[in-house]
């Protein structure tokens, strides 16, 4: 924290500096604490994955970081499937379950909660760019439609190969056949700019990098998309041209070349190698990558949408390991996850035993990184009983979000915020995944400090007013309220007197100190990062 943002959050709140560091020295007493955030032991045996992962790091002289704590795996999990933080209930449940399974159950039961599909779709509607306005332009009705086929198949857990069919080779209205979408979230439409959609989403590769031949093979491909309009205000209907009069060949990324009949869709021909075919490799891993990269926040190839043999994975056993499960697996979606999160490499602490920067490349620790802007105003909209209103007055028809709908699930990628914007929630122009920006900033930190947003949260919160008077006779039970629903852990001892004491403190009544103890750990690194 700059120090001129930490003097004028001290003025505004008299012996804060102490609460600030509440955080700092739970991270110091982790070494004669380390059931706050590390265990002794693994809770869950090495898997295949582990052994591949944990191999590779010893070969690069590094060793794998302790497994993460009970209450750090919880937080983490939850954030990491649903984009929730977990209640104070849920955390001492889990806390006090002696199953020795329970981390495993853990994952199952989030991946069939509501929250899943909401949170997902939010993901792949970054890479799907949907979007109403300029420059994706699909209008209000069709982003409706797009996202709720999206959020639906990801509810069924409809198999990736069936969902990536259907976004290549569907035909019909924009708002009746939603998945025809994918064709229009594309600025321009033209073919190149439809296979280059293509290589991005489905080969997790940047076709300017292609050879001249491979992207114009490529282009081919996608050259007899046809659009049409219809009477209804922004309807299109996209279809395979029937105006071709003859013949083409077009060449697959692997440089196979095939020859297409006039009556042919090449979208077909192309899906068919993809998935099917001898594409369906580099499907799996481009998909697996993705996926790896929205659990750790890096992939195992880095960007995660920039596979090519210049920039080869970090553990290239384990990747395709993991490429060869889920083509194994049928593409399962959720096996996939479970197949990570299940992993020791994902359970492992944030604190690295080692310094230097490849244990975070490796993935030698749990990489640190700072919430999503959806996520964290869902988060503090959570703790404190508020909604955020969102609505976008254009293009027409106007669009008004009800207040207790999350954030993450939020259909259009235009209608936003300026905390949305500060925090870096993506644009959704291209599709890259390096839109969304997790950097943090001096204007997010003034904002989490001195802001009226916040303070008014705090101010209007229900969830507060009744924990002070739930444990109006037992402060220290309060103090542990709020550490659970913040940082879903129980606080040290010296937190708890820490708060205790600055709730002495003259003219701070009751109230004040609840407010300035939330308002003190939301500016924690603690509560602000998955770790």
């Amino acid at each position: 924290m700059k120090d001129h943002v930490a003097l004028r959050w001290a003025a505004k709140r008299p012996k804060l500096a102490m609460l600030l560091a509440v955080p700092a020295m739970a991270a110091a007493l982790a070494a004669s604490a380390s059931d706050l955030y590390t265990r002794t032991s693994w809770p869950i045996p090495e898997s295949e994955l582990d052994r591949l992962v944990f191999g590779e790091l010893r070969q690069h002289g590094l060793e794998p970081a302790p497994p993460c704590a009970d209450a750090v795996f919880l937080r983490r999990v939850y954030l990491d499937l649903i984009g929730t933080l977990p209640t104070p209930a849920e955390v001492i449940g889990f806390l006090e379950d002696k199953s020795p399974d329970k981390r495993a159950a853990l994952v199952d039961f989030l991946l069939e909660r509501d929250e899943y599909a909401d949170y997902w779709a939010m993901r792949w509607g970054d890479v799907l760019r949907i979007k109403s306005e300029f420059p994706i332009n699909l209008w209000p009705n069709a982003v409706q439609a797009y996202h709720r086929w999206v959020h639906d198949a990801l509810r069924a857990n409809m198999p990736y190969n069936e969902f990536a069919r259907r976004l290549l080779t569907s035909s019909g209205s924009n708002f009746r056949v939603p998945e025809v979408n994918f064709c229009r979230a594309v600025q321009g439409q033209d073919p190149r700019a439809l296979a280059a959609a293509v290589a991005l989403t489905f080969l997790a590769s940047r076709l300017d990098a292609w050879p001249e031949d491979r992207r114009d093979g490529l282009t081919a491909l996608f050259s007899r998309v046809a659009f049409k309009g219809t009477a209804e205000w922004k309807e299109e209907i996209v279809m395979f041209d029937p105006r071709v009069a003859e013949g083409m060949q077009g060449m697959m990324p692997d440089g196979t070349t095939v020859e297409i009949d006039r009556h042919e869709d090449p979208r077909i021909a192309f899906a068919d190698w993809l998935i099917d075919g001898s594409g369906r490799d580099w499907f799996c891993r481009a998909m697996v990558n993705r996926t790896w990269a929205w659990l750790f926040g890096r992939g195992l190839v880095h960007e995660a949408d920039d596979i090519r043999p210049e920039n080869p994975p970090v553990h290239p056993k384990a990747f395709a390991h993991l490429a060869g499960e889920f083509a194994r697996q049928g593409s399962d979606v959720k096996e996939l996850l479970r197949l990570i999160v299940n992993s020791r490499c994902y359970q492992q602490s944030c604190l690295a035993r080692s310094e230097s920067a490849e244990a975070i490349r490796h993935f030698a620790c749990y990489p640190v990184r700072r919430m999503d802007a959806e996520v964290l105003i869902d988060a503090l909209c959570q703790l404190t009983g508020t909604g955020e209103s969102y609505s976008s007055q254009i293009p027409e028809p106007f669009t008004f979000i009800p207040e207790d709908q999350r954030t993450v699930a939020l259909a259009d990628g235009s209608i936003t915020s300026a905390f949305l914007e500060m925090f870096g929630r993506p644009p959704r122009d291209t599709g890259l995944m390096s839109e969304r920006n997790r950097k943090p900033s001096d204007a997010q930190a003034l904002h989490l400090l001195n802001s009226t947003h916040l303070q008014n949260k705090l101010e209007r919160s229900g969830k507060i007013r009744a924990l002070l008077r739930k444990h109006a006779k037992n402060p220290r039970a309060a103090v542990r309220t709020v550490y659970l629903a913040l940082l879903s852990r129980r606080p040290a001892n010296d937190e708890v007197q820490a708060a205790l004491d600055y709730a002495r403190t003259p003219g701070i009544n009751h109230k004040q100190a609840a407010d300035d103890l939330v308002w003190a750990l939301v500016n924690s690194k603690e509560f602000l990062y998955h770790h």
